[in-house]
């Protein structure tokens, strides 16, 4: 892939990629995504060489796609290309610089239907209930990672971005950072609390041994604020160590988050709310997860169904 990459990227599609990924920073895109497309369209723009819009058509864009398959690109990757493609044609229509948009013309790579395996309630109170295990480094702060990731349903990035001061102990809610800057409270219950509350001393213990100030809520055990690698890496042991699939990863609680209210009757729109989804059809995802529970209250509930 280096290789194709490096080919020539000269010309009009290269500078269009880079005012589009210009674009998205300046509406604050989040930096995964920024990069995500930054490195499909550099495929693209490499593809497409000294070529002209109009010389770029539907066959073209089926020859992209063709020469990311010949180079050993999986069928999910070459599906991001081309809705990336897809991302920069529609903006160069706002732009004024194209018509149409042939990438819509090319059908996208069918892909198996994969739904996240999501741990039951039972399974995620016996990871944070009881001890912590030995991999637990730090187990007052690991605790209170596992009791936010699942407890409010954040995200890794939306955990490691928690300032101390965004922490509102008496309304019992936390200030979050989301994509594209975006700001909202989410609520946090007892669990959170006491998981609070035995580890603030050793945090503020380690920033005063260290002679270090931090407005990081999450620290490590020098002081600075935990990554988002971090995170991931610290998850994944604890949820082996207490049984679960090697497969857990913080994503995977905010999954449990959102099927779990679901189950327990909540409201899809206060989960849309709670997770920051921008579009209702992203939580809607939790339905198909908790398909299972909804048919089973169908079953006990609607009179047609008896």
């Amino acid at each position: 892939m280096k290789e194709f990459m490096a080919e020539n990227t000269k010309g009009i599609v290269a500078k269009a990629v880079a005012d589009f990924l210009r674009h998205l920073r300046e509406r604050n895109a989040s930096p995964h995504t920024v990069k995500a497309y930054k490195q499909d369209l550099t495929l693209f723009a490499a593809y497409a060489g000294s070529r002209g819009w109009k010389q770029i058509d539907h066959i073209a864009v089926r020859g992209f796609l063709s020469q990311l398959y010949d180079k050993g690109l999986s069928k999910t990757s070459v599906a991001r290309a081309l809705a990336a493609a897809r991302s920069l044609y529609r903006w160069l229509a706002r732009e004024g610089v194209v018509e149409q948009n042939p990438a819509k013309l090319v059908a996208t790579p069918k892909l198996p239907k994969k739904l996240p395996r999501v741990p039951t309630i039972e399974e995620m109170n016996a990871v944070i209930d009881g001890e912590m295990p030995e991999v637990a480094a730090f187990p007052e702060r690991d605790r209170l990672m596992l009791e936010l990731l699942y407890g409010c349903g954040i995200r890794n990035s939306e955990l490691t971005g928690i300032n101390l001061d965004d922490i509102r102990l008496s309304a019992e809610a936390i200030l979050i950072r989301g994509k594209g800057k975006k700001e909202r409270y989410v609520p946090f219950g007892d669990s959170v609390k006491s998981a609070l509350a035995a580890y603030l001393p050793e945090r503020q213990e380690i920033l005063e041994a260290k002679h270090k100030h931090s407005g990081a809520l999450l620290i490590n055990r020098r002081g600075g604020r935990l990554t988002t690698r971090s995170v991931g890496r610290i998850i994944k042991k604890i949820a082996v160590a207490k049984g679960l699939s090697p497969d857990v990863h913080p994503h995977t609680l905010r999954h449990a988050f959102g099927t779990h209210m679901l189950e327990e009757g909540a409201d899809l729109r206060a989960i849309q709310e709670l997770l920051g989804h921008e579009r209702l059809a992203t939580t809607q995802r939790y339905t198909q997860l908790s398909m299972k529970h909804v048919l089973q209250v169908y079953d006990q509930t609607h009179p047609r169904a008896k």
